[in-house]
């Protein structure tokens, strides 16, 4: 009903209920950089790449899901993002358009991840451009409700240190904070996640704030090492 009072529909939205357009959503865990290493290394072999993959890509699982082996291009550091792959109630899964036009994006990804793809591709991708890139160990597309059996997801989070309620959409959240952290405007966030809207960038700005408050305090000792730099040794002062 909002879209239809800004496409000038309707005049007024018959349906608003005070508060009720708030997001009060708690506040999802965040992993570090050493769990996200250690919850890849503790989960089955095939499945190391995709949690990496989740946490430095920003990629949704169903972008991850849908991936086939035309869409990595190594040599140029990108993934491109064309398709997902959706489980509907009844288990189905099908392959469909990105949720929106702006989600159909290039991803540039890090070293890191690229030779992690590479050995992966190697290993555990079959031949052709259409090979699905991440699979499950019969070979089969990715399941929603089979992963936290296949990837041994429970006990994987408690060697990484990770809280049991930490979910696999909670790397995307996480390499979301990471891309805030490092310095990515709100354009360049919303880009890389795929999204067309301000409102979820929005979330992760006091990343940049916290990323921002850094820069100051460095900002601060640079002037400190310079004052330091200027003051006159107690001998010059007295002469003077």
């Amino acid at each position: 009903m909002n879209t239809a009072v800004e496409d000038e529909r309707v005049k007024r939205n018959p349906c608003r209920v005070k508060g009720a357009d708030k997001e009060h959503a708690e506040e999802r865990p965040v992993a570090s950089i050493p769990q996200v290493f250690t919850l890849a290394d503790s989960v089955p072999g095939r499945y190391k790449a995709l949690v990496l993959a989740a946490a430095f890509t920003s990629l949704r699982w169903g972008e991850l899901a849908g991936l086939r082996r035309a869409d990595v291009d190594l040599g140029e550091r990108i993934i491109h993002v064309r398709r997902t792959l959706m489980q509907l109630d009844t288990g189905e899964l099908v392959e469909g358009a990105t949720k929106s036009a702006t989600s159909r994006r290039k991803i540039s990804i890090p070293p890191l991840l690229v030779d992690a793809l590479r050995d992966h591709l190697s290993e555990y991708v079959r031949p052709g451009a259409r090979a699905r890139v991440f699979t499950r160990g019969s070979g089969d597309d990715l399941r929603r409700d089979c992963w936290h059996r296949d990837a041994g997801w429970h006990e994987a989070l408690k060697v990484a240190g990770l809280p049991k309620g930490f979910h696999f959409h909670d790397l995307r959240h996480t390499g979301n904070h990471l891309v805030a952290q490092s310095g990515a405007n709100l354009r360049e966030m919303m880009r890389r996640m795929g999204h067309s809207s301000m409102r979820a960038a929005l979330i992760y700005q006091h990343a940049t704030d916290e990323r921002d408050r850094e820069i100051a305090d460095r900002l601060a000792g640079l002037v400190d090492e310079y004052r330091a730099g200027q003051m006159p040794d107690s001998d010059d002062a007295d002469e003077g």
